[in-house]
């Protein structure tokens, strides 16, 4: 999984002859259509509402009038996007959870239940398609949850508007990330109501289940032989899990973030730090990985594997939804992760 880790991935040079053409495509943009669903919100929204200037750690984003053609890089992105009414003509490939056609599926069901055609998808791994991009001739570039350089944030800017992080790399909380989508479409209100509903989701699926409330866990990244993080809160997966009314562990949480993301790096020698917790949370890249790493004795001896109050998860589709919190992909992730969760706090205790 591509995580919370700033990604230093180069852009290959661009010549003079790419950057001219990146310079004619914003000017052709303003004649261009999208695939844009409608309703009555999206109707309701006015040019009164630009220019809009979003100011970022790379730079700002001056957005003149009404994105019609948008590309989006990074985490959920796409879904907000989606959820407020415009489909994307763009959209990062899900090379990690993604379906055959590196789609992940909640944002499939989305669009096709929508009856539009799926956006066109690009590579941003091991360095950004530029060229692609570029082809699809957009007038916004959404990046707010991304590992976005500034070399890259530059060459991307010459094309179309740049919407990047507005602090640090790869830790834009999910509320800012919608507020700041919904900003950049001109539609802030209807942004703060998918906010709303979202947490209306998590807060309706934790009084179903009130055994979660106060059962403490941790969530930990361990697919390498003696490597454990610690995600910290500010992640999604234990946003979400907090969410449901689970409480993380105190010992977990004093522990500092390494910087650059919302995890602590200490290495599994340091499993001690989780002897208290109630429920363990992880994830693997598949079977194989799953029993090389619980076959270590470290991680064997921690006391929520050994009672199986345990949730590994190798399904990549469910490790992607719950790492992050969109509109579609929360009611995807809580179908499957609430009956995992539920018999994993069954054996607290025992």
């Amino acid at each position: 999984m591509k995580g919370t880790t700033v990604r230093q991935n180069r852009v290959r040079s661009r010549s003079v002859a790419l950057l001219a053409a990146a310079m004619v495509a914003v000017v052709l943009t303003g004649c261009a259509t999208g695939p844009s669903a409608t309703g009555p919100s999206a109707a309701s929204d006015s040019q009164a509402n630009f220019p809009v200037i979003i100011s970022g750690a790379l730079g700002d984003a001056v957005i003149p009038a009404k994105p019609k053609r948008v590309v989006t890089i990074g985490w959920g992105a796409a879904d907000t996007v989606i959820s407020l009414g415009t489909i994307p003509v763009g959209m990062e490939a899900a090379t990690w959870g993604g379906d055959k056609d590196q789609y992940f599926p909640w944002t499939r069901a989305a669009i096709e239940a929508k009856g539009d055609a799926l956006p066109t998808t690009f590579n941003v791994y091991p360095e950004i398609d530029v060229e692609k991009i570029l082809s699809l001739t957009p007038d916004l570039i959404l990046a707010p949850q991304s590992g976005l350089t500034a070399e890259q944030f530059a060459t991307l800017s010459k094309i179309a508007p740049t919407v990047a992080y507005p602090k640090e790399a790869w830790r834009t909380s999910w509320t800012d990330e919608i507020s700041i989508i919904g900003k950049a479409l001109g539609q802030s209100a209807r942004a703060a109501g998918l906010t709303t509903s979202i947490k209306a989701t998590i807060a309706k699926a934790a009084a179903a289940h009130p055994q979660f409330a106060d059962v403490s866990f941790a969530y930990v990244y361990s697919a390498e032989p003696g490597q454990l993080s610690l995600y910290q809160a500010g992640d999604p997966r234990v946003d979400l899990l907090s969410g449901l009314g689970l409480a993380l562990d105190p010992t977990v949480a004093a522990v500092p973030l390494t910087k650059g993301s919302f995890s602590s790096t200490v290495g599994l020698e340091r499993a001690d730090l989780l002897k208290n917790v109630d429920v363990l949370f992880t994830w693997f890249n598949d079977a194989a990985n799953e029993k090389s790493i619980e076959a270590q004795p470290l991680f064997a001896q921690i006391p929520a594997f050994k009672r199986g109050s345990y949730v590994a998860s190798v399904d990549n589709q469910l490790g992607m939804a719950s790492s992050m919190i969109t509109p579609l992909s929360v009611p995807w992730a809580l179908d499957k992760y609430i009956p995992m969760i539920t018999k994993a706090v069954e054996k607290v205790g025992k």
